[in-house]
């Protein structure tokens, strides 16, 4: 192990991985989440005067407005507003602010039976929203970016095979190792969706290869001093590798399944939206005139 660590180009450490932008919208939103949850909102908000009333007004808006990006994308008359994909960017933030603010105005409590169906019509639309975001991102390149190809899929995973071969040489289990991963992600579970077996196998195979790398390594640094001062960069190289490895066996492994559930959704989600936009006129209406 000596020679395969003195052969290897240690002066520059692997970088950690940002945190997404993503990551950390997602954790932001889920922290107002919970926060509203958790707090007595009914003891400084009431959804009919005050800053209550106006957070359902916003919110509302908001969710009428998640309508424009489909509106951009079959219009091409109304360009003048900005290009489809800023759109699609704004019309997932809105996604997440529009709930948010409905929810607080609505202090998460039910209420007449036309605010119910309003509050649950929305918390279907939301929900729905996310899946869809999440099975986008599946057969995506990024966000939105052009649709995957699964022949390219499989072609990238090939490729990444051939991409470790410095740290196969320190490691020589750790290639066979992520060969018996990803041909596990790709048996899937007997009775259990393509999509969520990937997803399983993927978090069990990553956490199994991590355990494999870290004990010998470990093991290999106390008797090699020049391993023990790089065991750190060769630990996060070698995850990092092997990350990305298994990270595409998933990705091949459920993109079929997930391209038709992407189509499925996309026939439900406008139904969803319209009992939605419907329920929220009715809730509109009642509120104002009775």
């Amino acid at each position: 192990m000596n020679t395969a660590v003195e052969s290897l180009p240690l002066t520059a450490a692997p970088r950690r991985p940002r945190i997404s932008r993503t990551m950390v919208w997602l954790s932001v939103s889920l922290l107002v989440l919970v926060g509203g949850w958790l707090a007595p909102l009914d003891r400084y908000l009431t959804p009919r005067s005050g800053f209550g009333y106006w957070l359902g007004i916003v919110g509302g808006s908001l969710m009428v407005a998640l309508l424009i990006y489909p509106a951009r994308k079959r219009m091409p008359s109304i360009a003048a507003i900005g290009s489809p994909r800023i759109w699609f960017k704004i019309h997932m933030v809105l996604g997440v602010i529009g709930p948010l603010c409905i929810l607080y105005h609505s202090t998460y409590r039910l209420g007449a039976a036309n605010s119910n169906v309003a509050l649950i019509s929305m918390l279907i639309v939301a929900g729905s929203g996310l899946i869809g975001r999440y099975l986008y991102g599946r057969i995506h390149h990024g966000l939105y970016g052009r649709a995957a190809d699964l022949k390219e899929l499989r072609a990238e995973a090939d490729r990444l095979k051939s991409a470790g071969s410095s740290t196969a040489r320190l490691l020589p289990e750790l290639g066979a190792r992520i060969d018996a991963g990803e041909q596990a992600i790709d048996r899937g579970i007997t009775l259990v969706p393509r999509p969520v077996a990937a997803v399983l196998l993927w978090s069990w195979q990553r956490r199994s290869v991590r355990r494999y790398v870290s004990r010998t390594l470990r093991r290999g640094s106390v008797g090699s001093p020049t391993l023990a001062r790089h065991r750190r960069s060769l630990t996060l190289a070698a995850t990092r590798y092997a990350d990305t490895r298994l990270s595409a066996a998933r990705r091949v492994a459920e993109f079929q399944s997930c391209a038709r559930l992407f189509s499925l959704w996309h026939v439900l989600h406008i139904p969803l939206f319209g009992m939605l936009f419907i329920a929220g006129v009715v809730h509109v209406i009642a509120v104002n005139v009775y």
